[in-house]
């Protein structure tokens, strides 16, 4: 009921807005004569204008309301999907940082074995087992920062990518609603243009 009565309260609000914004415009037209030579007010000026418009509200706000909400339904969900795809990106990366460190740790402990066993063993094989434990613990904390950077730089990208998506989807509808179709086959032309002379 409650949902009712404000739909019902903003489509009353929308057309005393639009009543009284009708009316001082026609008071300001009629004061400056109107564009007739006699000078005096008649109601017959903006009665038509008035229905005109009242005709034209009441079609655009018919027809125009469900496409309208449908369309900032999807893109709603369209955003939301985007940001559980980055979040679950995010957890990725996350695990598989920590899966990285684990297996450092225990890389760690390996190595400290070896270095153990080389103490125990002769003073020539010791000194080999240290350097080759080193050079052994060198390569898997190497190989664990290229596996970090790569999976924190693959999910950098997907985050970006889909920034970038987001903020092109808002240019382009901002671009929309500023240009007209001309203006825009222009730009989207020099755009292909820049490409091809680039490439």
């Amino acid at each position: 009921m409650s949902i009712r009565i404000s739909k019902t309260y903003r489509v009353f609000a929308s057309l005393t807005f639009m009543a009284l914004l009708l009316i001082t415009a026609s008071v300001a037209f009629a004061a400056t004569g109107g564009g007739h030579e006699s000078g005096g007010f008649t109601w017959k000026d903006w009665v038509w204008p008035v229905i005109n418009f009242a005709i034209l509200f009441f079609i655009l706000y018919h027809y125009g309301r469900r496409p309208a909400a449908e369309y900032f339904r999807k893109r709603t969900e369209m955003i939301e999907k985007s940001l559980r795809e980055a979040s679950i990106a995010r957890e990725t990366a996350q695990k598989a940082l920590d899966e990285v460190r684990e297996k450092l740790k225990s890389s760690d402990s390996e190595i400290e074995q070896i270095v153990e066993a080389a103490r125990k063993s002769g003073h020539r094989e010791k000194e080999a087992l240290i350097e080759e434990g080193h050079r052994l613990r060198d390569k898997i904390i190497q190989q664990a920062k290229d596996n970090i950077d790569f999976e924190l730089q693959k999910a950098k990208e997907n985050l970006k990518s889909e920034a970038a998506l987001l903020a092109l989807e808002a240019a382009e509808k901002q671009i929309k609603e500023k240009l007209g179709h001309k203006e825009q086959e222009g730009i989207i032309s020099d755009y292909i243009k820049q490409l091809e002379s680039g490439n």
